[in-house]
């Protein structure tokens, strides 16, 4: 059933929802899994990967679908609600569909975002669980990653305080000759703590740590969730995590986690995040929930394990990349798909009629501040002006070889000539497009979308990489900004320039992802450029390296790794009924 959305919060549709929600068994016996592959954790539970893969290693794959969207309004435009709406109108449909999406961090959950649960009648379940540290493997990540900063401050404080032999004979390992300047890796939370940003650690006597400058990220942004993401199973993992390089000799030599011989016990600590964990939509369609990298230095993605088993498990998958199609959806692209051999049938475009307005030059759009009542009114002129937005990332999806359909995600205030009109230009993009109200109605709302869906997976596509993966480093970024982004070219700073010849002239280097960095709120650096801007040039400002992960992210601006908390922050909601000891005020 339906709830009533406008009245209701998400956090009560939720529990409303999780009265019938499956047990463990059920889902064993629904999802026709072994005993031994489902392993319960409290109301929800997380699946056995290797020992699903292994058993249905020779069955057949389902459909592939996977979810992105226009470029946003800072408030998103539903990707995860359009995900899961696109579940529940297949699962009304009688079909045999699941999904993977990411997990949320805490630190946006409690900031301005949310819980990126979906939202309304197509939201995960449970959601305090989902919200809330679920099953630990952001916890397990934090241990892990945070544990190779304790081996390397520990080291750095005894070859201070040791000579040669005393090292040798107190640790039994070589002198690494750190550079206390240059040490890349920081210390990670799972909140916006903009005061950790940059910090000073090893105060007091000689016995208190070696005082330097250090730093905290958010636990997504560590390198240890993209590598989750992107892992095809635990001994890619293991192998992956002696490669990580936290910091540089004096020599200009990396040292690695190997060189700490930490990597063993950073991949203990996450032995059990190689499972993803399983919930559902409102309507108890199966979905997994496992890695959550950034968008930006990362894939942003739900990870390749996820997708593995689903596409065994259901006979319609549906993932989601974080961002709008030209960094997630170019990411699934190039990155994902290429690392995991699987080959997409669809892609969804999720559309929204107040992005498209922003796009045509509507006012600005602020997190946490009321929608300016130019989004809530028809205005043909101003929508049409947005378009090419839309239609620009249309162009991108089929330069993929893969059938895209664009899903207009309807508001309230949407009105039928503005709907009509986003449909007709859709369509002549060569695109299908379906209408969906699954934030009111739930799967009811999603059938148009399910059944284009489902004939966009029945046709052939050919699909192919935007570039191969013998080009180099500035020649892909070259025709990702060129191909994708609508750019006339890149510049590179000189001494970034001589960074990227250095990669490109070491051959290891040819088989790490290019991982592109900039802002998710325009086609181009520039997040206030909105549209389709046309006659600029990409900055390339720095080249970032990821060594475990096997990544290279060329940076288009300034980044940060840690998200600060806003003036008005979503905590201020959240609270606890006493008496019951359920959680209140997500959203």
């Amino acid at each position: 059933m339906a709830y009533d959305a406008v009245k209701m919060k998400d956090w009560q549709i939720s529990e409303a929802a999780e009265e019938n929600m499956p047990t463990p068994d059920e889902w064993r016996e629904k999802l026709n899994l072994q005993k031994d592959e489902i392993i319960p954790y409290g109301r929800v539970c997380k699946l056995d990967f290797m020992k699903i893969i292994e058993r249905l290693k020779n069955k057949k794959d389902g459909k592939y679908i996977e979810v992105t969207a226009i470029t946003p309004t800072p408030l998103g435009e539903g990707k995860s609600t359009t995900s899961c709406g696109l579940m529940e109108g297949m699962g009304k449909r009688g079909l045999n569909v699941g999904g993977a999406l990411r997990q949320p961090s805490g630190g946006p959950t409690m900031n301005i975002k949310g819980t990126a649960a979906g939202g309304g009648n197509a939201l995960l379940i449970p959601m305090t669980e989902f919200s809330m540290g679920l099953t630990g493997d952001i916890n397990d990540i934090m241990n892990a990653h945070n544990l190779a900063m304790v081996a390397l401050t520990a080291r750095m404080q005894h070859e201070r305080n040791y000579d040669d032999e005393q090292l040798a004979r107190l640790t039994k390992m070589r002198r690494l000759n750190i550079n206390p300047t240059r040490v890349e890796m920081g210390w990670i939370i799972d909140f916006c703590a903009q005061s950790l940003r940059n910090i000073i650690i090893g105060l007091g006597g000689r016995m208190d740590g070696f005082t330097m400058q250090s730093k905290f990220g958010i636990a997504v942004s560590s390198e240890l969730m993209a590598m989750l993401s992107i892992v095809r199973d635990l001994a890619d993992m293991r192998e992956r995590m002696d490669n990580i390089t936290l910091a540089f000799d004096k020599k200009g030599n990396p040292v690695t986690t190997g060189d700490l011989e930490v990597g063993g016990a950073m991949t203990a600590w996450m032995r059990n995040t190689i499972n993803p964990t399983l919930m559902c939509t409102a309507e108890y369609q199966p979905c997994m929930v496992h890695a959550g990298p950034f968008a930006n230095i990362a894939v942003g993605q739900s990870s390749i394990i996820a997708d593995r088993i689903g596409l065994k498990m259901f006979d319609y998958h549906i993932t989601e990349s974080g961002f709008a199609a030209d960094i997630g959806f170019e990411k699934f692209w190039n990155v994902k798909c290429r690392y995991s051999g699987l080959k997409p049938h669809v892609s969804v475009l999720t559309t929204t009629i107040r992005a498209l307005k922003m796009h045509g030059g509507g006012p600005r759009v602020v997190a946490g501040i009321p929608l300016p009542e130019a989004y809530n009114k028809e205005d043909l002129g101003l929508l049409e002006k947005g378009l090419p937005n839309m239609l620009h990332l249309i162009g991108v999806i089929r330069k993929s070889g893969i059938n895209p359909v664009v899903c207009i995600n309807c508001f309230h205030t949407d009105t039928k000539a503005e709907i009509a009109l986003v449909k007709k230009a859709a369509e002549a993009a060569g695109a299908r497009c379906a209408v969906s109200t699954h934030w009111a109605d739930g799967g009811d709302g999603a059938l148009e979308l399910a059944d284009a869906v489902k004939d966009a997976c029945e046709e052939e596509n050919e699909f192919k990489f935007l570039y191969p993966q013998e080009m180099k480093l500035r020649d892909r970024v070259a025709m990702i900004a060129k191909e994708v982004y609508g750019a006339d070219g890149v510049s590179w700073a000189a001494d970034v320039e001589a960074k990227a010849k250095r990669f490109e002239s070491d051959p290891k280097y040819d088989e790490y992802a290019t991982m592109m960095v900039k802002t998710h709120l325009s086609l181009t650096h520039d997040p206030t450029l909105k549209g389709v801007p046309k006659g600029w040039t990409l900055p390339i400002r720095d080249v970032l390296i990821y060594s475990g992960a096997k990544f290279l992210c060329p940076c288009a601006g300034t980044i940060t790794l840690m998200p600060g908390t806003s003036s008005s922050p979503a905590f201020r909601k959240v609270d606890i009924d006493v008496k019951t000891g359920k959680v209140t005020g997500l959203f």
